[in-house]
């Protein structure tokens, strides 16, 4: 698998069937989808793994007030946890998936006395497969 080496992760075979698990899917799961995907696991490796990801800018984490962590797939761009990119966050109302939105152009704040480090937008509607 191309991310293993690009992030210099041993690429064990518990690790590539976390990243096809990610692959498989159109929107962030939650730590509970990739146990169910799974099946028989240690949850102690599953753990360590979604850590290790993140740290590495593999997954990222989404926390969105009142709800479970959820984890999508970084871009490529993403290295050691650092976020490179910006996208919006939008949660569907019907079927309450959560979706990273890639923005073609992200937008841009200046606020007087503030350094951005980081931004989060989050939204929330009906996607395209529930509309």
């Amino acid at each position: 698998m191309d991310v293993f080496s690009k992030k210099n992760i041993r690429p064990t075979t518990f690790r590539k069937e976390i990243v096809n698990i990610f692959n498989a899917k159109d929107h962030a799961i939650t730590s509970k989808e990739i146990e169910d995907a799974l099946g028989k696991h240690d949850r102690i490796t599953l753990y360590r793994t979604l850590k290790l990801f993140i740290e590495n800018g593999v997954i990222h984490e989404i926390t969105l007030p009142n709800e479970e962590k959820t984890y999508a797939l970084c871009e490529e761009e993403c290295a050691d946890g650092e976020h490179q990119h910006e996208h919006l966050h939008f949660k569907c109302e019907v079927c309450e998936r959560i979706y990273c939105i890639e923005l073609p152009q992200a937008p841009k704040f200046e606020l007087e006395n503030f350094i951005i480090k980081s931004m989060e937008i989050n939204l929330r509607g009906v996607c395209d497969n529930c509309n």
